[in-house]
């Protein structure tokens, strides 16, 4: 049995994907007979309960613009202090550079554990987005690569996450460690409901599930939902999620005279409602490029719906056009030609989406034996004293 920490700035109300792959670690390395703590800041004081793993969170306080993420300095809470004193761990797997990251950092130094980190997101594309300065993303960029010099092991949830985090000067080894999906079925019930709730009909469904942020190329969707309009191609989009954005995307929908043909579900919580979801949609959108791989795309998978991304991206690592999935070009026209064309052929999405089922989602009990094997093989190296020493001296 190994003694885990996973140390993360997102978690429960889970918000975004690197909190949803934590819980599935949290979850699934549980089930596989370990223990496991999550650290985090506070989100919730309501009760906590009824997890497999241990939830030690500390004080955090609000980011201006972005109410759904918090950050704190795990250090100055007292609380949080004493109760980590008295857990005992083997390892610590960080899942991000900040304030999560650094708390990562202190504990193994000061404890002498072995450090993993996974590199789950485009950095750069945040400061630059938060900062709109390209200097200061350069400068926070150079932040997390030097955080991630300082990790006993480094890895990537795919191939192309890797090269991007080469491309911000890292130079060590990325092991990739792919994210993995939670095999489900739905009822027909749940999808009738979903049909019922937000009248859908027999209409077929363009599905999006995600932050609501411009830099997820949301708009790129709603054009090209607005081209498909004027071309006369029947359909729904539906947009599930929270974020900064929400408001200007709700204005941008209204903007293209898309509100007959759009709605915004919110943010979804029920795990059978979203699966629902999925399975009603005829189609998942997902055209980001800031993304560096898709717990939403293993999630539609799973429920047999293909999904429609930009061809070259980073989260598309995984899409074979035509195949279980399909690929278009990086603006409104190209999506809404692919889109036009996959609605017009149910028996193509059918095929695609059973194609997706069987090549995209992987257990996450396959993908968790082996992070097992690499967690067991650096507690020994640590406790033969033969990891290299990365870190400074800090407590």
């Amino acid at each position: 049995m190994l003694r885990l920490g996973h140390f993360t700035d997102t978690f429960l109300p889970i918000v975004d994907g690197v909190g949803r792959v934590v819980y599935a670690y949290a979850d699934t390395l549980c089930k596989m007979g370990h223990q496991v703590t999550v650290v985090a800041p506070m989100y919730d004081t309501g009760f906590q309960g009824g997890f497999p793993f241990e939830l030690v969170d500390f004080m955090g306080t609000g980011i201006p613009g972005m109410k759904q993420y918090q950050i704190g300095e795990a250090v100055w809470d007292p609380h949080y202090r004493r109760r980590m004193r008295m857990i005992q761990l083997d390892l610590i797997h960080a899942h991000s550079p900040f304030t999560a990251g650094s708390e990562a950092l202190r504990i193994a130094t000061l404890r002498k554990l072995p450090l993993v980190a996974t590199f789950h997101s485009k950095y750069y594309d945040d400061f630059l987005k938060a900062t709109k300065s390209e200097s200061i993303a350069r400068m926070g960029t150079k932040f997390v690569v030097n955080f991630y010099n300082r990790c006993d092991e480094v890895w990537a949830v795919g191939k192309n996450a890797a090269d991007v985090l080469r491309d911000y000067g890292y130079e060590g080894e990325v092991i990739v460690m792919p994210n993995g999906a939670t095999m489900r079925t739905v009822s027909p019930s749940d999808v009738e409901e979903v049909s019922h709730r937000w009248n859908l009909g027999d209409d077929p469904v363009i599905l999006f599930v995600g932050q609501m942020d411009w830099k997820k190329n949301i708009l790129t969707i709603l054009e090209a939902c607005a081209e498909m309009k004027k071309a006369g191609t029947n359909f729904r989009l539906l947009l599930a999620g929270q974020g900064v954005d929400m408001n200007n995307i709700d204005r941008k929908i209204h903007e293209l005279n898309i509100q007959d043909r759009s709605q915004m579900l919110g943010h979804i919580s029920d795990t059978s409602l979203l699966d629902a979801l999925y399975a009603r949609a005829s189609v998942f959108a997902f055209p980001s490029l800031y993304d560096t791989t898709s717990m939403v795309v293993r999630e539609a998978a799973v429920m047999g719906t293909p999904s429609v991304m930009v061809r070259g991206s980073t989260a598309a690592e995984y899409i074979r056009d035509g195949e279980n999935g399909f690929l278009c070009e990086n603006n409104p026209k190209d999506l809404a030609r692919v889109l036009t064309g996959a609605l017009s052929r149910p028996d193509l999405l059918e095929k695609a989406g059973e194609k997706a089922r069987e090549t995209i989602p992987v257990p996450w009990e396959k993908i968790l034996e082996n992070a097992v094997e690499r967690y067991t093989r650096l507690i020994a190296l640590g406790k033969e004293g033969a990891l290299k020493d990365k870190r400074m001296r800090i407590v």
